[in-house]
């Protein structure tokens, strides 16, 4: 394992400084903590607010990331105040949250780690507790204890399992102060904690502690298939992204509350009221595949997660779907055949995880939901799932680290994992539940995900921007490649991870919109909106009118809303959880304007395309509806300087007395922005048109003519 440590870039730096430097190094290495994991601590002396010098321990804040931490993650505690715990018998959970509320230096500070009172406890100044690889190799074994014994000898101290908390902290601390050589202590299937007298001798027992384990590992597995034998070859790499494409979709569709073969569908009011939607993540990595079509597979995903950290992200048990050939996938039948595979293993999963809540609840617990966070399928590779693009990241990265700490386990002996009653005890622990009840409200698109064509300028950057802005997950397409590409980073850099992606859709050619469509279900699932957006206007009298002119007025503005409508009704059907189709057509549509028969006539066949879409998605609860803007200028590739002129010709106005022009003739006297078709857009994506379907919304501030009648 690298020691990343630089003195020229510690030097200089001390106290907390030094402790942000060591927490960053721990945090840049995923092979010791991920996602928020493990926590750093140093003890020394500050001044409180009244001047006094007091004893104060900085420890990682709960929620924080060493990768990225800041000197305002650590709060510090005052272990004149933390210490005299040490002397109790029992404390609570609860209790000890309340209590270091009041040994906080600063008010308001980051709620302080679960293992806080730990880190008090060990009369060392600098700590560092990471959940590495290496090390939960050692542990998850069937003779952990022996293990570590062979590696350290009576450098470690080894901690049976317990969950983090009071008992835990005491345990530890005890342990240490009896064995007063010891340069570590290894916590069974939760990870390990090294010391020093400073940030540096603390680090460097860090690395040489996992160097030592990963070693022994290596050893140990030398020669051996740690899997067994390869059960299922995978396929070809695009014959796998073809298949997960297809079948994301359709696994997505379950995991929101679609119903499963032989259930009715729902009616009536709560015809809208799917379960709640998930986002998916697909991933193929070698280490995937390997495991998932391996011998051991199937055993080993009933043997659960590697430390309580992971277990909340991944859920008990991954599903392994079973019943189905992997080499037969490429055709029809043998899609049909995988998809009634998972349909059967995810049934069978509710059930196993129904019959594991009954037997271990106290009758006190929510029951939370009972699907899988991670779908393997030999030949093909993983899907997770989760709330959104970020977290099924968290859940793909955690279960690659659990593939690996179950490859080097092998290798040493045989993994274990927790019991079942401990599993249940972390994954519905109290203070993880409470901490759901403290999530803030949902945006009104929070998990679900929306195509806009034509999304490099004018309306559909606006719309994919504003879609972004309440929660969705946004696909940005156009044959501006690099415009939508900076659209996604923007977005992405404002709403979170994995937010956005951009792709190339060339709306007029049939295999372009569908390699697009595929790349949707591939990064997050599926679809639940989609805005038809893209088109192209052309100004010239019928008379003199090209033919090839006004084919390509169709090909983009009528034939490109059938091929993206057509895509997206075949996703919405197989999700099978409804959804919503916006066509962004015109006011010509109602109201043609002079020399503009083929943006006109086209349009006008994209709204009746839209309005027999209605009629056929009503079964499967996709809503389509129009909006129909007039003359929107900023930021737009419709206008261009040629169209601008014809236009103003046509009214009899100077070029740049087009937009005033406009603004004067709708009834409103208002300009309309891209902005303002974005709300409009925005509506009709959100439930709150939930029984609204074959509508036209007009944002052109009141153009008589255009009335939809």
């Amino acid at each position: 394992m690298d020691n990343l440590w630089r003195d020229d870039e510690a030097a200089g730096l001390e106290g907390l400084d030094l402790l942000v430097y060591r927490s960053r190094l721990i945090g840049r290495d995923a092979n010791l903590v991920v996602w928020g994991g493990g926590n750093t601590s140093i003890k020394g002396t500050e001044i409180d607010f009244r001047g006094r010098e007091v004893r104060v321990m900085r420890i990682k804040g709960s929620g924080s990331d060493l990768r990225t931490i800041e000197r305002k993650h650590f709060p510090g505690i005052r272990l004149d105040d933390l210490e005299p715990l040490y002397d109790r018998e029992a404390m609570s959970d609860d209790e000890m949250v309340a209590y270091l509320v009041h040994c906080l230096m600063e008010p308001g500070a980051p709620r302080p780690s679960i293992e806080t009172l730990l880190h008090g406890f060990v009369p060392r100044p600098h700590i560092d507790h990471t959940h590495a690889d290496a090390i939960l190799a050692l542990t998850n074994t069937a003779d952990g204890r022996r293990h570590v014994e062979a590696v350290y000898g009576q450098e470690a101290i080894w901690i049976p399992y317990r969950r983090p908390g009071f008992v835990l902290s005491r345990e530890v601390a005890e342990a240490v102060r009896r064995h007063p050589k010891a340069r570590c202590v290894v916590l069974e299937k939760h990870g390990l904690i090294t010391w020093g007298q400073s940030a540096r001798e603390s680090y460097d027992a860090t690395i040489e502690m996992n160097s030592r384990a990963e070693e022994y590992a290596r050893a140990k597995g030398k020669g051996k298939a740690a899997f067994g034998a390869a059960a299922r070859r995978p396929l070809p790499a695009p014959a796998r992204r073809a298949v997960a494409a297809r079948v994301a979709p359709f696994l997505r569709g379950l995991l929101s509350g679609r119903p499963h073969s032989g259930e009715e569908p729902a009616t009536g009011d709560g015809a809208a009221a799917v379960g709640q939607r998930v986002v998916l993540r697909f991933d193929d990595g070698e280490d995937v595949l390997d495991f998932a079509g391996s011998e051991a597979g199937p055993q080993l995903c009933l043997a659960g997660p590697a430390t309580p950290d992971h277990l909340l992200y991944t859920k008990p048990r991954p599903l392994l779907v079973a019943g189905h050939a992997p080499e037969d996938l490429e055709t029809a039948a043998g899609l049909a055949d995988l998809k009634r595979a998972i349909e059967a293993g995810l049934l069978k999963y509710a059930a196993w995880y129904d019959l594991y809540f009954k037997k271990n609840s106290t009758g006190s617990e929510p029951r939370l939901d009972p699907f899988p966070r991670v779908v393997l399928i030999p030949g093909v590779g993983m899907l997770t799932a989760w709330k959104d693009a970020r977290h099924t990241r968290i859940v793909a990265d955690i279960y690659h680290h659990t593939i690996r700490v179950m490859r080097a386990a092998q290798g040493i002996g045989e993994y274990r994992s927790l019991g079942v009653k401990e599993t249940f005890d972390v994954e519905y622990w109290p203070m993880e539940l409470y901490k759901l009840t403290l999530a803030p409200p949902e945006q009104d698109l929070a998990r679900r995900v929306a195509l806009v064509t034509g999304a490099a300028s004018g309306i559909g950057r606006a719309v994919a921007r504003r879609l972004a802005a309440s929660g969705c997950h946004i696909v940005a397409t156009d044959i501006d490649v690099e415009g939508v590409r900076a659209l996604a980073e923007e977005i992405a850099a404002r709403e979170g991870m994995d937010r956005a992606i951009g792709l190339r859709l060339d709306v007029t050619d049939e295999a372009s919109v569908k390699a697009a469509f595929e790349e949707a279900s591939l990064a997050y699932g599926g679809l639940d909106v989609v805005v038809s957006n893209a088109g192209i206007a052309h100004v010239s009298p019928v008379d003199r009118m090209s033919l090839r002119d006004w084919q390509r007025s169709f090909d983009v503005n009528a034939t490109g809303h059938f091929l993206v409508g057509r895509e997206a009704m075949r996703i919405l059907e197989e999700q099978g959880i409804g959804g919503s189709l916006i066509f962004v057509a015109s006011k010509n549509v109602l109201a043609p304007g002079k020399d503009f028969g083929a943006y006109s006539a086209a349009k006008a066949a994209e709204t009746q395309l839209a309005r027999v879409l209605a009629i056929e998605g009503g079964e499967h609860r996709v809503r389509v509806n129009i909006v129909n803007p007039d003359a929107i200028f900023q930021d737009s590739g419709l206008w261009s300087s040629a169209v601008r002129e014809e236009r103003a010709r046509a009214h009899g106005v100077r070029p740049e007395e087009l937009e005033e022009f406009y603004r004067r003739r709708n009834l409103l006297q208002v300009r309309v922005g891209a902005e303002d078709v974005a709300e409009a857009a925005l509506w009709l994506a959100s439930d709150r048109s939930a029984k609204t379907t074959g509508c036209i919304i007009t944002t052109d501030g009141g153009v008589r003519e255009a009335f939809p009648r």
